[in-house]
Protein backbone atom coordinates (compact mmCIF):
# COMPACT_ATOMS: atom_id res chain seq x y z
CA UNK A 1 0.00 0.00 0.00
CA UNK A 2 1.53 3.47 -1.03
CA UNK A 3 1.47 6.26 1.83
CA UNK A 4 0.18 9.42 1.74
CA UNK A 5 0.13 12.71 2.65
CA UNK A 6 -2.99 14.90 3.12
CA UNK A 7 -1.51 18.75 2.21
CA UNK A 8 -4.12 21.59 3.23
CA UNK A 9 -3.30 24.55 1.55
CA UNK A 10 -4.76 28.07 0.95
CA UNK A 11 -2.83 29.54 -2.11
CA UNK A 12 -2.99 33.30 0.09
CA UNK A 13 -0.42 31.50 2.66
CA UNK A 14 3.58 32.65 1.94
CA UNK A 15 4.22 29.27 3.47
CA UNK A 16 1.66 27.32 1.90
CA UNK A 17 3.71 28.24 -1.22
CA UNK A 18 7.37 27.08 0.23
CA UNK A 19 5.59 23.69 1.11
CA UNK A 20 4.24 23.83 -2.68
CA UNK A 21 7.76 23.99 -3.97
CA UNK A 22 8.96 20.71 -1.98
CA UNK A 23 6.31 18.56 -1.03
CA UNK A 24 5.81 16.66 -4.05
CA UNK A 25 9.79 15.71 -4.54
CA UNK A 26 9.15 14.71 -0.53
CA UNK A 27 6.37 12.49 -1.74
CA UNK A 28 8.26 10.82 -4.52
CA UNK A 29 11.65 10.36 -2.59
CA UNK A 30 9.24 8.73 -0.08
CA UNK A 31 7.36 6.89 -2.38
CA UNK A 32 4.15 8.48 -1.43
CA UNK A 33 1.13 10.10 -3.34
CA UNK A 34 -0.08 13.67 -2.08
CA UNK A 35 -3.47 14.57 -1.49
CA UNK A 36 -4.25 17.91 -1.90
CA UNK A 37 -6.88 19.46 0.39
CA UNK A 38 -7.97 23.01 -0.67
CA UNK A 39 -9.08 24.69 1.95
CA UNK A 40 -10.28 28.28 2.85
CA UNK A 41 -7.60 30.02 5.86
CA UNK A 42 -10.26 32.57 6.33
CA UNK A 43 -12.84 30.20 7.08
CA UNK A 44 -10.03 28.24 9.42
CA UNK A 45 -9.28 31.42 11.53
CA UNK A 46 -13.17 32.09 11.91
CA UNK A 47 -13.18 28.96 13.48
CA UNK A 48 -10.62 28.67 15.78
CA UNK A 49 -10.49 31.83 16.35
CA UNK A 50 -6.95 32.40 15.31
CA UNK A 51 -5.86 35.47 12.71
CA UNK A 52 -3.10 36.36 10.11
CA UNK A 53 0.37 36.85 10.77
CA UNK A 54 0.14 40.18 8.90
CA UNK A 55 -2.44 41.53 11.79
CA UNK A 56 0.65 41.57 14.29
CA UNK A 57 3.20 44.30 12.48
CA UNK A 58 6.43 43.12 14.18
CA UNK A 59 5.27 39.16 13.01
CA UNK A 60 4.76 40.62 9.84
CA UNK A 61 8.03 41.98 9.27
CA UNK A 62 9.77 38.66 11.05
CA UNK A 63 7.95 35.97 8.83
CA UNK A 64 8.66 38.18 5.34
CA UNK A 65 12.57 37.77 6.49
CA UNK A 66 12.07 34.15 7.58
CA UNK A 67 10.04 33.22 4.47
CA UNK A 68 13.02 34.71 2.55
CA UNK A 69 15.65 33.09 4.46
CA UNK A 70 13.42 29.43 3.53
CA UNK A 71 13.30 30.46 0.07
CA UNK A 72 17.05 30.95 -0.02
CA UNK A 73 17.50 27.89 1.20
CA UNK A 74 15.13 25.77 -1.19
CA UNK A 75 17.01 27.71 -3.93
CA UNK A 76 13.54 28.41 -4.86
CA UNK A 77 12.09 31.67 -6.39
CA UNK A 78 10.00 33.68 -3.80
CA UNK A 79 8.74 37.46 -4.00
CA UNK A 80 6.74 39.02 -0.90
CA UNK A 81 3.12 39.95 -2.50
CA UNK A 82 1.97 43.19 -1.55
CA UNK A 83 -1.24 42.66 -1.57
CA UNK A 84 -0.81 40.18 1.29
CA UNK A 85 -3.07 39.56 2.97
CA UNK A 86 -5.00 38.35 0.04
CA UNK A 87 -8.98 36.94 -0.01
CA UNK A 88 -8.75 33.66 -1.85
CA UNK A 89 -12.18 32.30 -1.81
CA UNK A 90 -12.42 32.60 -5.44
CA UNK A 91 -9.07 30.83 -6.24
CA UNK A 92 -9.62 27.89 -3.64
CA UNK A 93 -12.77 27.47 -5.60
CA UNK A 94 -10.85 27.25 -8.62
CA UNK A 95 -8.66 24.48 -6.79
CA UNK A 96 -11.83 22.69 -5.82
CA UNK A 97 -13.38 23.21 -8.56
CA UNK A 98 -10.43 21.54 -10.81
CA UNK A 99 -10.07 18.88 -9.06
CA UNK A 100 -13.77 18.48 -9.43
CA UNK A 101 -14.08 18.60 -12.82
CA UNK A 102 -10.77 19.20 -14.53
CA UNK A 103 -8.32 17.23 -12.76
CA UNK A 104 -6.00 17.22 -16.11
CA UNK A 105 -5.42 20.88 -15.66
CA UNK A 106 -5.84 20.87 -11.40
CA UNK A 107 -1.45 20.85 -11.46
CA UNK A 108 -1.10 23.38 -14.04
CA UNK A 109 -3.83 25.68 -12.08
CA UNK A 110 -1.82 25.33 -9.40
CA UNK A 111 1.41 26.22 -10.47
CA UNK A 112 0.02 29.48 -12.14
CA UNK A 113 -1.76 30.64 -9.15
CA UNK A 114 1.10 30.26 -6.49
CA UNK A 115 3.78 31.83 -9.36
CA UNK A 116 1.52 34.47 -10.07
CA UNK A 117 1.04 35.03 -6.39
CA UNK A 118 4.62 34.17 -4.79
CA UNK A 119 6.87 35.06 -7.57
CA UNK A 120 4.97 37.85 -10.27
CA UNK A 121 3.40 39.67 -7.18
CA UNK A 122 0.07 39.61 -8.96
CA UNK A 123 -3.30 41.15 -7.22
CA UNK A 124 -5.64 38.36 -8.08
CA UNK A 125 -7.95 39.42 -6.22
CA UNK A 126 -8.53 42.02 -9.08
CA UNK A 127 -10.52 40.14 -11.78
CA UNK A 128 -8.90 41.41 -14.29
CA UNK A 129 -5.68 40.56 -13.56
CA UNK A 130 -6.42 36.96 -12.44
CA UNK A 131 -8.24 36.64 -16.10
CA UNK A 132 -4.95 37.78 -17.62
CA UNK A 133 -3.37 35.58 -15.43
CA UNK A 134 -5.70 32.52 -16.19
CA UNK A 135 -5.69 33.42 -20.21
CA UNK A 136 -1.66 33.06 -20.03
CA UNK A 137 -1.90 29.58 -18.42
CA UNK A 138 -4.25 28.72 -21.14
CA UNK A 139 -7.71 28.46 -19.28
CA UNK A 140 -10.73 30.58 -20.35
CA UNK A 141 -12.12 32.97 -18.03
CA UNK A 142 -15.61 32.11 -18.96
CA UNK A 143 -15.00 28.31 -17.66
CA UNK A 144 -13.53 29.31 -15.14
CA UNK A 145 -16.13 31.63 -13.43
CA UNK A 146 -18.73 29.16 -14.29
CA UNK A 147 -16.93 26.58 -12.55
CA UNK A 148 -16.48 28.77 -9.19
CA UNK A 149 -19.97 29.46 -9.73
CA UNK A 150 -21.03 25.86 -9.31
CA UNK A 151 -22.75 25.00 -6.42
CA UNK A 152 -21.23 21.88 -5.77
CA UNK A 153 -17.67 23.43 -5.83
CA UNK A 154 -18.65 26.18 -3.29
CA UNK A 155 -20.10 22.93 -0.70
CA UNK A 156 -16.89 21.00 -1.55
CA UNK A 157 -14.97 23.94 -0.14
CA UNK A 158 -16.94 24.19 2.55
CA UNK A 159 -16.65 20.74 3.69
CA UNK A 160 -12.86 20.64 3.31
CA UNK A 161 -12.57 23.43 5.58
CA UNK A 162 -15.63 21.85 8.08
CA UNK A 163 -13.23 19.16 7.79
CA UNK A 164 -10.14 20.67 8.30
CA UNK A 165 -11.25 22.70 11.56
CA UNK A 166 -12.84 19.41 12.99
CA UNK A 167 -9.21 17.37 12.76
CA UNK A 168 -7.76 20.33 14.83
CA UNK A 169 -6.35 22.54 11.65
CA UNK A 170 -5.24 25.96 12.52
CA UNK A 171 -3.68 27.44 9.89
CA UNK A 172 -1.84 26.81 6.54
CA UNK A 173 -0.25 24.92 5.53
CA UNK A 174 -1.13 21.92 7.50
CA UNK A 175 -0.28 18.35 6.74
CA UNK A 176 -1.47 14.56 8.08
CA UNK A 177 0.27 11.65 7.65
CA UNK A 178 -2.24 9.00 9.31
CA UNK A 179 -3.76 10.58 12.36
CA UNK A 180 -0.48 12.73 12.52
CA UNK A 181 -0.62 16.44 11.78
CA UNK A 182 2.19 18.61 11.13
CA UNK A 183 1.76 22.61 10.97
CA UNK A 184 4.00 24.72 9.00
CA UNK A 185 6.01 24.33 6.25
CA UNK A 186 9.32 24.22 8.19
CA UNK A 187 8.06 20.90 9.51
CA UNK A 188 8.63 19.01 6.03
CA UNK A 189 11.56 16.75 7.84
CA UNK A 190 8.71 15.42 10.36
CA UNK A 191 6.53 14.98 7.60
CA UNK A 192 9.45 12.98 5.61
CA UNK A 193 9.77 11.05 8.87
CA UNK A 194 6.21 10.00 9.25
CA UNK A 195 5.74 9.27 5.59
CA UNK A 196 8.83 6.62 5.56
CA UNK A 197 7.97 5.00 8.96
CA UNK A 198 4.50 4.21 7.36
CA UNK A 199 6.08 3.15 4.56
CA UNK A 200 4.81 -1.20 3.89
Amino acid sequence: MTGQVEFFFDFGSPTSYLAYTQLPRIATECGAQTAWRPILLGGVFKATGNTSPAAIPAKRRWMSNDIARWARRYAVEFAFNPHFPINTLTLMRGAVGMQMRRPEAFARYLDAVFRALWISQRSLADAAVLAETLAQAGFDNDQFLALVGDPDVKGKLVANTEEAVARGVFGAPTFFVGAQMFFGQDRLDFVREALLQSAP
